[in-house]
């Protein structure tokens, strides 16, 4: 589906958020879920309407319903089940409670679930526990191997930061051993409880990405990146430098509002539920009108109009930067992304603040 996308037109991902309740509280949660659901989220009906709205992006438009826990809705295997009928490829990320027995599992496979993601952010009890704050890991290996046992495809989300990235070769063992068909693993944003989280340097979140190339070369599941585009520019590079067997892809990637839409629980509508930023409202104006023509999702869908050393980047089409981090740091999504190292040939302008030494002129390792 992504050769022949336009994301001018259509978002490969459109995520709806159709709770923020959860059972959990950890620590890095974008959404700072609590217990109760939101008195004024969307309702099943318009919940069946915004499926509706999605299958007018056209055939096969890949929804992601996420959380908090969506099993927190007690209409959850009907919305599947609508968004199924509609042709419209059902997908889920809960959360990893006991709430994900085999049985549900099983049930959301019957309603039409194509894929589940689970977030594994480390690779034993103790450290994935220890990051998230709460006991969630042996819920999530037994839903992961529910979802094998009820033929759900697997998906597993890996957050990175200082406290994670160091666990990333052995977490890398375990995708391999609960079988997933992709690995997405998401680079830090300030956002929500993550605020307290240190990220990963610039440096070191470019040896991470060259990394994670090796990872895609050496392994049967897939590997992408969240929040960090510039992926696409490391892998460009080792082409370029002989380090990888073929041809880097040089299309563009997806970026909040470029490929990626985001409904939140209360019918919102964002560029990426990590840049909480509203260009309309679902019980307003449909979620295809907003994607495609509100001013804000336009402007993040135009790298040459990126300020900073993301719109001087070769690479701004094939990469762009993440637009919910230079919201989240700068407070404008059309600034750098503060997590790239690269620094463009001749460029010498300003540079994110994580770029610059003590005394206010760039680091050495920034160029």
């Amino acid at each position: 589906m992504f050769d022949d996308l336009d994301t001018d037109r259509r978002p490969l991902v459109l995520v709806w958020e159709v709770t923020q309740a959860c059972g959990l509280a950890c620590r890095h949660c974008r959404a700072n879920a609590r217990p109760q659901r939101h008195p004024d989220e969307l309702t099943t009906a318009e919940g069946k309407r915004l499926l509706a709205d999605a299958a007018a992006f056209g055939d096969g438009q890949l929804v992601v319903l996420s959380g908090g826990d969506p099993l927190a809705r007690d209409d959850l295997t009907e919305l599947v089940a609508h968004g199924d009928d509609l042709g419209l490829r059902m997908t889920i990320t809960p959360s990893g409670t006991r709430s994900l027995t085999p049985e549900r599992v099983s049930d959301l496979g019957d309603a039409g679930i194509a894929r589940m993601a689970l977030s594994l952010d480390g690779s034993t009890r103790e450290r994935h526990d220890a990051f998230r704050g709460e006991e969630s890991f042996a819920d999530t290996v037994a839903a992961a191997r529910a979802a094998r046992d009820a033929g759900i495809p697997l998906q597993i989300n890996t957050t990175v930061c200082a406290d994670t990235v160091e666990d990333l070769p052995a977490i890398r063992d375990r995708v391999r051993d609960l079988g997933a068909v992709l690995w997405s693993v998401f680079f830090l944003v300030p956002v929500g409880r993550g605020r307290v989280l240190d990220p990963v340097s610039p440096e070191r979140a470019e040896a991470a990405m060259a990394w994670l190339h090796e990872v895609s070369e050496e392994e049967r599941c897939g590997v992408k990146t969240t929040e960090a585009p510039f992926y696409r520019r490391v892998g460009i590079q080792r082409a370029e430098a002989g380090s990888a067997d073929a041809e880097a892809d040089r299309r563009g990637g997806v970026t909040a509002g470029r490929g990626f839409g985001f409904v939140g629980h209360t019918g919102e509508v964002y560029p990426s539920g990590f840049l909480p930023e509203s260009a309309g409202h679902v019980r307003e104006r449909s979620a295809v009108d907003v994607y495609r023509n509100a001013d804000l999702f336009e402007s993040l869908r135009d790298p040459d109009g990126f300020s900073g050393k993301c719109g001087a980047c070769e690479f701004r089409h094939v990469c762009g930067g993440s637009r919910s981090r230079a919201y989240a740091v700068t407070g404008d999504p059309t600034d750098s992304d503060p997590l790239c190292p690269y620094v463009p040939d001749g460029y010498d302008g300003p540079l994110p603040e994580r770029q610059r030494g003590a005394d206010g002129e760039r680091s050495e390792s920034a160029d």
